[in-house]
């Protein structure tokens, strides 16, 4: 088979790369004005300079943006384009100049490998990067100074657990402090404090109104009270800000490391990390699967011409989408790995394209 490149290669890479680039751009512009209109009120309040909007929030806004609806554009450019070329028969002018339709693929592949590379290098290094800068700006301009964040529950090691009521960032404080240790599921010594300040000093947490109950069976409880103690457990004032969200921020080795912690410590909130993991590298995937899927099912001609063909190609690009978002629920109720739920979507899209494949030559 020849792989030699070919005028008409450069003219659908030609096509692929400009049509997806041109509707990220007009998609961005969009979102963009209807995020100010939302959020001016907040500006106006804080006020922020136009060098922090433009480039502390929406510079590392974007690339989160593109590479979140990545696999919608990428359908939906191939499924437009390639459409069109069916329509004015280029599609038959290809494949009646002897070239076969698995060649004709080639050129949409290598499309496909430069946007999977492209999301690969914005997920792996650049988002997490730019994700600190805009929660940053999100932190000081547009969310309430006085939102705290409220019930936070760790287990810091096997058999114990740490309970937070509310922690301010502004000043380090966790308030209602409770740290429970447990014996065959029972409690045998609960620390509660009315809030714990860290301390850099010693890198550890000083407990203002402690209260501590050492349990015994024969009910000859132990009881402590004080004014202030400090204590260093397996807890420190990055941990606290550790959750769904702020997984999203962390670069892939204080990712890994993060989740090498919580593994240690028992964690189950290990998984908000592992689904942030294994989403990094399985939508990149994504995009050879929904170009396959794409020319498949574009590229004969059809009465219903490009209106339809853009209409199958956004309801599938929106369930791939929506099943990666509800496949997660499988790791937060604990039927699947995280690695197994994340990929599940790639796995069944996978086969739907080869399908998709096998049928269209015929």
């Amino acid at each position: 088979m020849d792989i030699a490149p070919r005028k008409i290669d450069k003219y659908i890479v030609k096509k692929f790369l400009s049509t997806f680039f041109l509707a990220l751009l007009f998609i961005i512009v969009v979102v963009i004005i209807f995020d100010v209109s939302e959020k001016i009120d907040k500006f106006v309040a804080n006020q922020p300079t136009l060098n922090e909007i433009l480039f502390d929030y929406y510079l590392n806004f974007v690339p989160y943006f593109i590479n979140m609806f990545s696999p919608l554009f990428i359908f939906i450019t191939v499924i437009f384009f390639t459409s069109k070329m069916a329509q004015n028969s280029e599609i038959i002018a290809i494949l009646s100049g002897g070239v076969s339709y698995q060649r004709m693929m080639m050129p949409f592949m290598f499309c496909a490998a430069l946007i999977s590379a492209m999301s690969l290098v914005l997920g792996l290094w650049i988002i997490p990067n730019a994700n600190k800068t805009r929660v940053k700006f999100e932190n000081t301009y547009v969310k309430d100074e006085s939102e705290l964040v409220r019930d936070i529950h760790f287990q810091i090691a096997p058999n114990e657990f740490v309970y937070v009521e509310s922690f301010s960032s502004w000043n380090s404080t966790a308030y209602n402090f409770t740290l429970e240790k447990l014996d065959n599921n029972k409690i045998v010594s609960k620390l509660s404090a009315e809030s714990a300040v860290w301390d850099t000093s010693f890198d550890g947490w000083r407990l203002r109104n402690y209260f501590i109950r050492d349990f015994s069976d024969d009910l000859d409880d132990k009881i402590t009270t004080g004014a202030q103690i400090d204590t260093v457990i397996n807890l420190v004032l990055t941990d606290m800000y550790r959750n769904k969200s702020t997984v999203e921020a962390l670069p892939l080795r204080e990712l890994n490391d993060m989740i090498e912690t919580q593994k240690m410590r028992g964690d189950a909130n290990v998984m908000y990390a592992q689904i942030e993991k294994n989403t990094r590298f399985a939508m990149p995937f994504s995009a050879f699967v929904l170009t396959i899927m794409g020319v498949c099912l574009s590229s004969r001609r059809k009465r219903g011409g490009l209106g339809w063909n853009l209409v199958i190609g956004i309801a599938l690009s929106f369930s791939y989408i929506l099943f990666m978002k509800f496949s997660q629920m499988f790791v937060y109720t604990g039927t699947m790995s995280a690695g197994l739920a994340l990929w599940l979507p790639n796995m069944i899209y996978t086969a739907i394209a080869g399908y998709l494949y096998y049928r269209a030559p015929k």
